[in-house]
C-alpha cells in the first residue's frame, strides 16, 4: 500500500496503485501519454496514487500530483521506503510498505 500527501493541507490518498505519468517527449509517438508502475516519485514525471477500482464509490478514487521537479529526501530501508519531494506547485510526501508510525507525522 502506498501513501500520497501534500505537505501544505494534507491532502492526497492511498491505494495499491502506483503510476508515473508524463507526457510522451517523441511527438511520433502513437501514444501521447506515458504511464508506468512504479515504486517511488520520479523526476521528470507526475505520480499517481490510488485504488485501480473504484473502491470507494466517492469522488475521489486516486490523488495526482503534477511533474516531480526534486527529490528533497529520501529513506529507502528493507520493509519500507520514504520520499518528500517538490513539484511546479506543492511539496509532497509519498511512503509504501511498514513506516513505523513514530517515524513520520501523520497528522
Amino acid at each position: 500500500m502506498a501513501n500520497l500527501r501534500r505537505t501544505r493541507d494534507g491532502e492526497g490518498y492511498y491505494g495499491s496503485m502506483v503510476e508515473a505519468i508524463r507526457e510522451n517527449p517523441d511527438p511520433k509517438a502513437k501514444n501521447r501519454i506515458e504511464r508506468k508502475t512504479t515504486d517511488k516519485p520520479i523526476l521528470g514525471w507526475a505520480i499517481k496514487v490510488g485504488t485501480p477500482f473504484a473502491g470507494t464509490y466517492s469522488t475521489r478514487d486516486w490523488w495526482m500530483t503534477t511533474i516531480v521537479t526534486k527529490i528533497l529526501e529520501e529513506d529507502v530501508q528493507k520493509d519500507y521506503h520514504y520520499y518528500k519531494f517538490e513539484t511546479g506547485n506543492s511539496t509532497y510526501e509519498f511512503w509504501a510498505g511498514n513506516v513505523p508510525e513514530e517515524k513520520f507525522d501523520w497528522k
